[in-house]
């Protein structure tokens, strides 16, 4: 009786005990009560889109030191599980040796893909064409209210020289690359989803392998030209007072008889060559860290800089991750190559239209070179005189003798 009254006893103490450690336990890990597992909490801020920390994974990968002994029952057995072994991939803590020394041979798994290609499918095919295609709705608008701007006075018959031919070569050197880098790369981002159901998957393999060809080697052609005509027109496109007025006036675009006086290059002229240089500027050094796999790391330092200005913060972005994986870093300049591309290739729909069905004789600059002096003075009055200045100080000067 004595023996069962003490057992009993015990029993109620020791529980008391168990249970006075599990609260305790309970309070200095949030975790006790899903074993160390992730918690709802974690599940709905992932799903929201909330940084949370992951440490409670990204620790738990095992240790090899803790592996039963050959000579025991379960000697067979390790120290680490496949569940904490593919954890050691995700996160970079895995002692690996590979035959490829290459610089991400030793990144097996890393989760940013499935966002890329998430990306990919959704807010960038979709929104990029909305800009394209409501780009060109627009203009089709402006040309069905505005319609043509003509030569209002008529063509002089007068032809004066606009551009020399090593500025029309960088001009369409760049201009004609551009195209083929836009078609290209149209049909790698769309070809899957609507030319597959059309052509099947056959026929747009050969045509994406083609594509990805001219791709990759017109690039260069484009970057040449991008060179060029930056020091060729950079300092007739530096702002002064005349496009103040140029603006103000709308270009004399939106209303006829209004004819802004301007030099070679007007104001919307200046807006769409520092345009083609900035985006080229950027879509260049983005298209180059694709050609060179790895190599050319943009992001990490980038997303540094941003958090430490403080640029992210007021983005509403929060803290953006800076240590990135090779290939996280790929994925990001792929984006980034992507998005420049949608939004130049929208600028450049504004460019061709006012060149060619927008606008009387403003084709001809880049086709012979040579435009109208009526048109020249009704677009770049400022230009014309300085012409005309330069040809009177030239005749003016005496010949030298025989």
């Amino acid at each position: 009786m004595i023996k069962r009254i003490f057992l009993s006893v015990f029993t109620l103490v020791f529980l008391s005990l168990v249970s006075s450690f599990g609260a305790v336990a309970q309070d200095g890990d949030t975790r006790a009560s899903t074993g160390g597992a992730q918690t709802l909490e974690d599940i709905l801020n992932r799903q929201s889109g909330q940084k949370i920390d992951d440490t409670f994974r990204s620790d738990a990968t095992g240790n090899p030191d803790s592996a039963a002994s050959i000579a025991s029952q379960l000697g067979t057995l390790g120290g680490v599980s496949d569940s904490e072994i593919y954890r050691a991939f995700r996160y970079g803590k895995a002692d690996l040796k590979v035959s490829n020394d290459g610089p991400a041979s030793k990144v097996l798994i890393q989760d940013g893909g499935m966002r890329w290609v998430e990306f990919r499918k959704g807010p960038l095919k979709n929104y990029g064409g909305y800009l394209l295609i409501g780009t060109l709705i627009l203009l089709g608008l402006f040309y069905l209210f505005r319609g043509k701007i003509m030569i209002e006075e008529g063509a002089s018959g007068v032809k004066i020289q606009r551009f020399k031919l090593i500025e029309r070569f960088g001009h369409w050197l760049m201009a004609g690359s551009f195209i083929i880098l836009g078609i290209t790369g149209l049909i790698s981002l769309f070809g899957r989803f609507g030319l597959i159901p059309l052509i099947g998957k056959s026929a747009y393999a050969a045509i994406a392998n083609v594509s990805i060809f001219l791709h990759n080697w017109v690039s260069w052609g484009f970057m040449i030209g991008l060179i060029l005509v930056f020091f060729m027109w950079v300092l007739e496109n530096i702002p002064n007072k005349a496009d103040i007025k140029w603006l103000m006036q709308g270009g004399g675009i939106f209303k006829k008889g209004v004819h802004p006086p301007s030099y070679k290059f007007n104001a919307g002229q200046k807006i769409i060559f520092w345009a083609v240089i900035g985006f080229g500027a950027s879509i260049s050094v983005s298209g180059l860290s694709l050609l060179f796999p790895f190599q050319i790391n943009l992001f990490a330092h980038t997303f540094e800089l941003l958090n430490n200005l403080g640029i992210s913060g007021l983005l509403g972005l929060g803290e953006l991750k800076t240590a990135l994986a090779p290939h996280e870093e790929m994925q990001y300049a792929q984006m980034w190559h992507a998005i420049i591309a949608f939004v130049f290739i929208a600028v450049i729909f504004a460019h061709i239209y006012i060149g060619t069905l927008g606008m009387e004789g403003a084709l001809d600059a880049m086709t012979s070179g040579e435009v109208d002096e009526q048109w020249a003075k009704e677009h770049h009055s400022l230009w014309v005189d300085e012409v005309q200045q330069a040809k009177s100080k030239s005749s003016a000067q005496p010949s030298s003798a025989e």
